[in-house]
């Protein structure tokens, strides 16, 4: 048994998750490599490779002449007849290659097809890991910076958080721990090269996935996400069970669930709301915290009037524009937004009371139906 080779292999396959299997075809295209550097060519070279003890021999296969024009290929009938007296001519016998014979350059070529082997293998390996994590969150710990770029620890490999998918207002240390988004995970020479993100909408989902079981078990739905990050986020949620509150389950005992996400955004504000089929209730609820009086929806041009008191107004289309913009963005409707007493002026309230008996006569009048 080569108990040294198979302890090697053991603790190759335990730390760099290379199968044993791939090891031992390397060594054995190592060793027909340094037969063909040693004798010029390796056709004739047939590798034994015991995968449990690890023990191995060399042959090459040469047909018995009666006068030997390639050493390489051929053996004389006296030369096989000392190796057994049944040889005749014609017949391919198998010579045993003694691995020690082979010259200096021969043997660090093997060693060189060996590393260059496990060096692609362990790229593989890790590769593999992290295109599974494509579009998922990890932990990175933070190593410097580079330039404007960031280079992230995540375990096996290194990660480069650019400026692009940085939020502006977030520095950050050497040794700190984030959690990032993988965005895309590409296979290059030099080993995978893996894109971060710490701004992409999907970091909350993912978040809020690993923070509150109900989501990660399907039972509450992020049915719509909105984020402008570093400053808000707003997110829909729709539950499957009439017993559970999908807001409340998000936000948590005392706000518990939510704060520790809104802890790892530093700072970043989540307004949760209920997901409604119905898309005047929906963009009512988007435009939280503001009230509104009436909203007018179009779901063929996608686009909405939204009636709210005049005290109302800033807080509705918020600062410098963002709650009207994040609402516009989650819901997917053009909302246009207008105090009452705008509304007043230009006739468009007394067309929503209108409108409000028309919708509220069909009601009664499908409930007389049924």
């Amino acid at each position: 048994m080569n108990t040294e080779l198979l302890e090697a292999l053991n603790i190759l396959e335990k730390e760099k998750s290379i199968s044993k299997d791939t090891l031992l075809e390397a060594i054995e295209q190592s060793l027909i490599q340094a037969c063909k550097n040693h004798f010029g060519k390796a056709d004739n070279i047939k590798v034994n490779i015991n995968p449990e003890t690890c023990d191995f021999s060399v042959f090459a296969e040469k047909t018995v002449v009666e006068e030997v024009q390639d050493p390489v290929t051929e053996i004389s009938l006296a030369d096989a007849r000392m190796m057994h007296s049944q040889y005749a001519l014609g017949d391919v016998v198998n010579v045993e290659v003694k691995s020690k014979q082979f010259g200096r350059i021969a043997t660090q070529n093997a060693k060189n097809v060996i590393l260059q082997k496990i060096r692609e293998e362990e790229r593989k390996v890790i590769f593999n890991q992290y295109y599974g994590k494509e579009r998922d969150i990890v932990t990175g710990i933070v190593q410097r910076s580079m330039g404007r770029n960031y280079s992230i620890n995540l375990g096996k490999a290194d990660a480069v958080l650019t400026e692009n998918e940085q939020v502006k207002t977030e520095v950050f240390q050497p040794t700190e721990r984030i959690k990032l988004y993988i965005l895309e995970v590409k296979d290059t020479p030099k080993g995978p090269k893996i894109l971060v993100s710490r701004t992409h909408p999907e970091l909350v989902k993912r978040l809020f996935e690993a923070e509150v079981t109900e989501v990660k078990d399907g039972t509450v739905e992020i049915k719509s996400i909105a984020r402008e990050a570093g400053s808000r986020t707003k997110i829909a949620v729709w539950s499957n069970d009439p017993d559970v509150d999908p807001v409340g389950a998000c936000v948590g005992m005392n706000g518990a669930r939510v704060n520790s996400i809104v802890e790892e955004l530093r700072g970043e504000k989540i307004d949760i709301i209920n997901w409604s089929d119905n898309p005047a209730l929906l963009i009512e609820n988007a435009l939280s915290p503001a009230k509104v009086i009436s909203v007018l929806a179009d779901p063929d041009e996608k686009s909405a009037m939204v009636i709210v008191p005049d005290f109302q107004l800033s807080l509705a289309i918020g600062k410098e524009g963002q709650n009207a913009r994040l609402a516009a963005r989650l819901t997917g409707y053009k909302i246009d937004i207008k105090s009452e007493s705008q509304a007043r002026e230009a006739g468009e309230l007394e067309l929503y009371e209108e409108e409000n008996v028309e919708q509220q006569e069909e009601q009664v009048e499908e409930q007389v139906e049924e």
